[in-house]
């Protein structure tokens, strides 16, 4: 799903809002989230999931086409852990 997607369906569900202020409201939520992250926060939504940040130490990789090694430099990558309810609505009602 497209964030354009994703306003559309919502601007189905909450008809008498415009597409602007819904575009606004989803605009306002992942800035939100993302500057949680920056700050090296974690954001939990119930039932859904939560999104914190994870450290990945610098490492020694290759270059597929060349097999040479290549220095990859230590970062911070966003980390995303499905809440209990996403996991069961995703395996249609069973735990894994």
């Amino acid at each position: 799903m497209l964030r354009s997607e994703l306003v559309a369906k919502l601007q189905e569900e909450m008809a008498p809002l415009k597409a602007a202020e819904i575009e606004h409201a989803v605009d306002v939520v992942l800035d939100e989230i993302s500057v949680a992250l920056a700050q090296g926060g974690r954001v939990e939504l119930r039932g859904f999931g939560a999104f914190s940040v994870r450290k990945r130490e610098a490492r020694t990789g290759r270059n597929p086409r060349t097999g040479a090694a290549v220095k990859v430099s230590a970062k911070k990558v966003p980390f995303f852990k499905p809440g209990k309810e996403l996991r069961l609505k995703v395996n249609g009602g069973e735990e894994p």
